[in-house]
């Protein structure tokens, strides 16, 4: 499974893309993501068995498209995300 960047169409394996994920806002549910290929940065939200890409709005942040990672887990923590897929688990720490 490839994971694209919405910005290049790059893709990624689930490792490099995960180990590019940082900062996760726990209050918002949100995680930065930095593109390794173009350095794009956007937001997005760990969904089980899905990502969401989207916008803030009144306070919010709507889901407008989602690229499916099936098998994918999430577990929140007070100061960080817990992503699993297979055996493999990263950690995304927060602010």
């Amino acid at each position: 499974m490839l994971i694209p960047c919405l910005a290049c169409g790059s893709r990624f394996r689930p490792d490099d893309y995960f180990r590019a994920c940082h900062d996760y806002n726990r209050g918002r549910d949100l995680v930065s993501w930095t593109c390794p290929a173009c350095g794009n940065r956007d937001d997005l939200r760990v969904l089980p068995g899905e990502l969401g890409f989207g916008y803030p709005a009144r306070g919010r942040y709507a889901v407008n498209r989602t690229i499916a990672v099936p098998g994918m887990r999430r577990q929140r923590h007070d100061l960080r995300l817990e992503i699993s897929l297979d055996k493999r688990t990263w950690r995304v720490l927060s602010r």
